[in-house]
């Protein structure tokens, strides 16, 4: 039998115990050469679906095919703390140095028998398999790989106990991109890379023969790496669908940014439908409602006998109840394939009353705000409207920031002015739910416009607990409690977060529309660079400030 040269699923589901389907007839397929993205939000089942393909779980339904040496990174590593970095290296160049091995071994027999013909036929094909391997360039290519994950800095005898998490995190990715493997399947694994080395990822991931599947929700890295996407979201997303769109594993071809182009064209087709079967439906709604007089205006002849205008009275009849029942049935049968509305976009719904906008005053001023070891002095002056964009690596004080001006962190030096008449409130970084036993509808009440309306969640959704609610899930309810009444001054610690791909993008549309003034933290590159893009195109309200551990720089708009 031949082995596979692609990753295979045909009807994969699975649920957990307690009856929590997470997957529902998956099928899709990922061709050598191909590096494709799996997206949805948390809580979709792109883990569950990775730990499948890996062997790991049992779909309780359907089928998996892989290549025979198909090498798995999860979310979350298991590797032994007790180990120095050098020995998981070894582990994965050890078939490589094997290859090594075997040619100083048959270089010694075949210098003790020079016209052997199988020593010389073993020596030609292990010169061959060390040439495709790249055995000759594997100290190079070792030194390469851990340079481009940002792994050069760290001595190979360090205990991976002593290392900090990202640091793990990136020696796992190493080892998968060293070992030789037939294809690879990868679960978040820009998480802990900085810029350069999702860019190094990229280029290692185009000159890959086999197939990759990678779960993420790095935007750019999905638009730049990836030559197609998997969607485990059914359609609640805005350039969802409905009928066949709506199924898990809805494959799209292209980049990411074809995928929103593809998912945008859906919207519009299914705006459309929608809009004609409304339209039908009025019209049919008015036929089954329609009477003789209807159907048969002109007035009766005086001359008309009795009999005639029996007649014309049954046929009257006749005509209206034929045209009754067939209107009646198209409603029926326009009923029963009902197509439901398009979910409804985000939308700040305007700033409520006496906001800072006329009051002649900066928004936010301060003045060598910082705190000790977690922000350096920064100076900072917004605007009512003005829009700020606060990025830097981890460590460098971003929450921080946000946490001071909305009161949470009293304990800081400098000088903070906020005008006492606007309201502020914050999106957090990980949310936080005092009572999780309440539903998601419950702990909304009484804003308005829904959950649902908002295109949030569905009625099931919004009708369950908070506990049983995805991180992502959980992200919309927060979200739709700003949405409902926005502050003067919002405040978002890395918004995209946890949010499906589609729903970032429509936040990012919303802050468009967004009166107020804004403060936004984020690692994420997209956002950065679309952010970026606001401002060449000469967008005033869109502003830059870029943080470090050791000192702060404010970029302003050009």
């Amino acid at each position: 039998m031949v082995a596979p040269l692609h990753i295979g699923l045909d009807g994969v589901s699975f649920a957990y115990p307690g009856g929590r389907r997470v997957l529902t007839d998956v099928s899709f397929a990922v061709p050598s050469g191909s590096v494709t993205g799996l997206i949805g939000e948390n809580g979709a089942g792109k883990s569950t679906l990775l730990r499948i393909i890996s062997g790991s779980l049992a779909p309780a339904r359907g089928r998996v095919v892989t290549p025979p040496r198909t090498g798995f990174i999860a979310q979350e590593t298991s590797l032994p703390f007790s180990e120095p970095a050098s020995a998981l290296i070894d582990a994965a160049v050890a078939e490589l140095r094997d290859i090594e091995r075997d040619i100083a071994t048959l270089s010694e027999k075949f210098s003790a028998e020079p016209d052997s013909p199988v020593l010389a036929a073993d020596f030609d094909r292990a010169l061959a398999r060390a040439q495709n391997s790249g055995v000759w360039e594997l100290d190079a290519r070792i030194a390469s790989v851990l340079a481009g994950l940002g792994l050069d800095g760290v001595a190979l005898t360090t205990p991976l106990g002593e290392m900090s998490g990202g640091q793990r995190r990136r020696f796992a990715l190493a080892t998968l991109l060293l070992r030789p493997v037939d294809a690879m399947v990868l679960d978040e694994p820009t998480n802990h890379l900085d810029d350069a080395a999702v860019d190094f990822l990229v280029g290692e991931l185009d000159a890959f023969n086999g197939p990759v599947l990678v779960a993420s929700h790095d935007r750019y890295f999905l638009d730049a790496a990836c030559d197609g996407l998997v969607d485990l979201d059914p359609a609640l997303g805005a350039e969802g669908g409905y009928g066949e769109d709506t199924r898990q594993g809805a494959r799209f071809t292209g980049t990411f940014s074809d995928y929103l182009k593809a998912r945008h064209a859906r919207r519009e087709r299914w705006a459309s439908d929608y809009a004609a079967q409304e339209h039908e439906r009025e019209r049919l709604e008015k036929a089954t409602a329609q009477g003789s007089d209807d159907v048969f205006h002109s007035e009766e002849n005086k001359s008309e006998t009795r009999v005639a205008a029996k007649f014309y009275a049954d046929r009257a009849a006749k005509t209206v109840g034929a045209r009754r029942r067939s209107a009646q049935s198209r409603l029926e049968a326009l009923e029963r394939a009902e197509i439901p509305p398009p979910p409804a976009r985000l939308t700040f719904r305007g700033l409520p009353p006496h906001t800072a906008t006329s009051l002649g005053v900066p928004a936010v001023v301060a003045k060598g705000l910082e705190v000790d070891g977690r922000l350096a002095p920064l100076d900072l002056k917004l605007q009512p409207g003005e829009q700020l964009l606060v990025e830097g690596p981890n460590g460098s004080g971003k929450s921080t920031l946000l946490k001071i001006l909305d009161g949470t962190l009293k304990h800081f030096g400098g000088e903070l002015v906020v005008p006492e008449e606007i309201t502020i409130a914050r999106l957090e970084q990980d949310d936080a739910w005092s009572d999780l036993g309440r539903t998601a509808a419950e702990v909304y009440a009484p804003r308005t416009p829904s959950l649902v309306e908002l295109g949030l969640l569905s009625e099931e959704q919004a009708a369950t607990a908070l506990a049983d609610l995805s991180l992502g899930q959980r992200r919309r309810v927060s979200l739709g409690m700003i949405l409902a009444t926005p502050p003067d001054l919002l405040l978002l610690d890395e918004p995209t977060n946890h949010l499906s791909l589609v729903l970032a993008e429509e936040l990012e549309e919303a802050l468009l529309d967004f009166s107020g003034t804004a403060i936004i933290t984020s690692h994420d590159r997209w956002l950065r660079r679309r952010w970026r893009e606001r401002i060449a195109r000469g967008d005033s309200r869109a502003r830059v400030l870029t943080l470090s551990t050791l000192w702060t720089e404010e970029v302003w708009r050009e």
